[in-house]
């Protein structure tokens, strides 16, 4: 259970060994479900989420796989705001070193926002972009 920006949430966490999956070393078939209430709209969403992982029941607990998932979605957050804030996707660099480099370059941007306080990564973009001399500031710079 756990409670924040404005909201309280129940995990609940199935794992099953399983044999014959597609995947090759699929050991285990996780199921996830999240029920989430906004705390100010009394509204419940609930969600669902599967996974099939390698790990043995012996490797990793049902605590230690829903660790790995919440941790795996501070992954998938960063990529969506490189991709909603730069449009990382539409770029039309694909060869060499041009795309991990932009990507390195963009969670900088993001990294320095961040340490920064900015909380909403749109609204510090926009900030950074009226003041050319803040982003140089921003990075210990000027």
């Amino acid at each position: 259970m756990g409670a924040g920006h404005g909201r309280s949430e129940v995990r609940r966490i199935k794992a099953a060994t399983v044999d014959g999956l597609l995947s090759p070393g699929a050991r285990r078939a996780v199921q996830l479900k999240r029920r989430r209430t906004d705390r100010k709209t009394g509204k419940t969403t609930l969600k669902t989420i599967y996974a099939v992982t390698s790990l043995t029941a012996e490797q990793a607990t049902s605590a230690q796989l829903a660790k790995l998932v919440r941790g795996h979605w501070k992954v998938e957050v960063l990529h969506h705001i490189r991709d909603t804030m730069f449009a990382e996707e539409a770029s039309h660099l694909r060869t060499g070193n041009a795309p991990r480099a932009m990507a390195t370059w963009r969670d900088l941007a993001i990294g320095a926002l961040r340490l920064n306080g900015a909380h909403d990564i749109a609204a510090g973009l926009r900030r950074n972009v009226r003041d050319a001399p803040r982003p140089l500031a921003l990075l210990g710079l000027a």
